[in-house]
């Protein structure tokens, strides 16, 4: 049945209620279905998936879920809310407004991957289906009534393509109080800080572990998204973008509290460093469009610089700078580097900008292995770079020793990590501040068109050359903690690609990946990017050509990223393709329907 709704003279588009799903099944019993599901994959968790201990997690124990298990609880927990939103059950109709089928059928696929990646994961490990237990059969059971459960549901296009969208039109919640606006902030920072705290806490020789925590995550946030929530969350956000980023920070803050391995903060101080890196790549490339194949090299100049001037016996200076000092003079010299490079290289536009700032890194890499004394003059060890880096001490704090802090036992890594925290988050406010200026406009202005701009009065070799020098400023500031955390600084990790992250491929794959011109968008593909190969040891040959699939794949279904600029992704879909609410935008603007322009 459809119903016409008309505005003026001018008939609307008429809204069609929802068809058969893809399975011909009641709707009574696909909904009876999707909750069995869901419910067994959840008790099959408490059951034993496997006889022997081999396989990674220990799934023998029954009524004591572990690894695998804990990850298909999760998936089935998912299910069973989505399928109970969808009937609007008390309370949970915040989690679906739109009673929709996609996300009650992602939810579901969430749990049938999970349970039967793990199945095929022990039977492939283990030698053969007699390794699985009675709790593994009931995982992939339940798994697949849930998802036939789900494609059995009413849908409006009542194809398998339309389940993995967003519904057309998602209903506006309406807000609750301020102070549950603000509570529902920080029980999803604390959600974020669990679900990293569990992804990065898996051990590096769990690869199946960590998988099937991998696919629960995109499956779960693909089901979120298809509900409304992302967009829901993100409003709640900038209405208080303060307290928001406050309880990201303090999140970020608890982050070694939750970890008893000092490694594991060793993985997170990484991250920030590649993340804060990445964020000012993301002003050269995000905001201002220009493509920078060599930035790497702006994160060695300050890497040497501080490891130069820090007390390393085997730099040819022999001086020692406090670290204000030895940061300051990082983050001088890839400035100054930056201005040398990018004042006669700037007035290049596109593939020739790209390929002169390729041969920039390259040339840096190649300097610095050269000035050993034999080739070129003795200035950074050569090869053998500059090593016995002592650790940093402020204000008498040793950041080399471990320290108790409120029963809880702080390491090395973990005091370099609040370091780096505190970095990045003089980082985020540099970028957030600049792209909100007057300059910030003209770097968009550059980006969108550089011919128009100038034309409009913009000195666009000017503007090009502060965001080229903030860019190289930021990533030298981050290569002086990098220098003190590995206690040396060597050539080879400062190429375009090859080595491990973070080389200048790595760095734009990460602005992409995450999202151009936003601030989470290079932090999340940082996370990504360092954390999966390093999690995934069986990736480490073949890391280019994954993630070079993964960028393919992101062209395709999501060009915008994964936290999109709201301006790109209005760029890169068709008028109609987002969720824009029509009825608030005036005729012939972005988002409003044909019959309106």
């Amino acid at each position: 049945m459809t119903t016409t709704a008309t505005t003026g003279n001018t008939p609307a588009p008429a809204a069609e209620g929802p068809g058969p799903g893809v399975l011909p099944l009641p709707e009574t019993a696909a909904d009876a279905l999707v909750l069995l599901g869901g419910l067994a994959t959840v008790v099959s968790a408490f059951m034993s998936w496997t006889w022997t201990s081999d396989f990674p997690g220990d799934l023998t124990v029954y009524g004591y879920p572990a690894g695998l298990q804990i990850i298909a609880i999760v998936g089935g927990v998912l299910t069973v809310l989505f399928g109970l939103s969808r009937k609007h059950v008390r309370g949970l109709a915040w989690l679906n407004p739109a009673r929709a089928t996609n996300p009650v059928f992602l939810a579901a696929l969430s749990a049938f991957v999970v349970t039967w990646f793990a199945a095929l994961a022990i039977a492939v490990d283990l030698g053969g289906l007699v390794n699985l237990d009675p709790g593994a059969y009931v995982a992939v059971v339940g798994g697949l009534l849930a998802l036939l459960g789900a494609l059995g549901l009413p849908h409006a296009e009542g194809r398998l393509r339309g389940y993995f969208g967003k519904p057309d039109h998602l209903p506006r919640a309406a807000l609750p109080a301020p102070w549950l606006q603000r509570l529902l902030i920080t029980l999803c920072a604390a959600l974020a800080l669990l679900a990293f705290s569990y992804g990065i806490g898996i051990n590096d020789d769990d690869s199946e572990t960590f998988i099937g925590f991998a696919l629960l995550v995109v499956f779960a946030a693909w089901a979120l998204n298809a509900a409304g929530l992302f967009e829901r969350f993100s409003e709640l956000n900038a209405r208080h973008q303060g307290f928001a980023t406050g309880m990201a920070f303090l999140a970020a803050v608890a982050f070694p509290f939750t970890q008893s391995d000092d490694h594991n903060a060793n993985l997170g101080v990484n991250i920030l460093i590649f993340g804060t890196v990445a964020l000012g790549l993301n002003i050269v490339v995000g905001l201002t469009g220009l493509l920078d194949l060599g930035y790497v090299a702006f994160l060695g100049v300050g890497a040497y610089a501080a490891a130069l001037v820090s007390g390393s016996q085997y730099s040819s200076i022999h001086i020692q700078f406090p670290f204000w000092a030895a940061a300051l003079t990082g983050m001088a010299a890839s400035l100054v580097f930056g201005v040398l490079i990018g004042a006669p290289t700037l007035r290049l536009r596109g593939d020739y900008l790209a390929i002169v700032t390729l041969g920039f890194g390259e040339i840096f890499r190649i300097a610095v292995n050269n000035l050993d004394g034999s080739s070129g003059p003795d200035v950074t060890n050569g090869p053998n770079g500059i090593s016995n880096i002592p650790d940093l001490k402020l204000f008498g704090f040793n950041f080399g020793e471990g320290h108790d802090i409120g029963g809880f036992t702080i390491g090395r890594f973990a005091n370099y990590f609040f370091l780096m925290l505190l970095f990045t988050a003089i980082v985020v406010f540099v970028f957030k501040r600049a792209a909100d200026s007057r300059i910030g406009r003209s770097w968009v202005a550059i980006r969108e068109d550089e011919t128009a701009a100038t034309a409009m009065g913009i000195n666009g070799f000017r503007v090009k050359l502060i965001a080229f020098a903030l860019g190289a400023t930021l990533a030298g500031l981050a290569g002086t903690v990098s220098a003190h955390v590995t206690y040396s600084v060597v050539p080879t990790p400062y190429q375009f690609a090859g080595a491990a992250p973070p080389n200048s491929a790595f760095l734009l794959a990460a602005v992409v990946l995450g999202g151009m011109g936003t601030v989470g968008g290079p932090i999340l593909g940082a996370v990504l990017l360092y954390l999966i190969p390093e999690k995934l040891g069986f990736l480490q040959n073949y890391e280019l050509l994954a993630f070079g699939i993964a960028l393919i794949l992101l062209m395709r279904f999501r060009p915008e990223g994964i936290i999109p600029n709201r301006r790109r992704q209005l760029e890169f879909h068709e008028t109609g393709q987002l969720d824009v609410p029509e009825d608030g935008l005036p005729p012939g603007t972005v988002g409003a329907t044909k019959a309106e322009a």
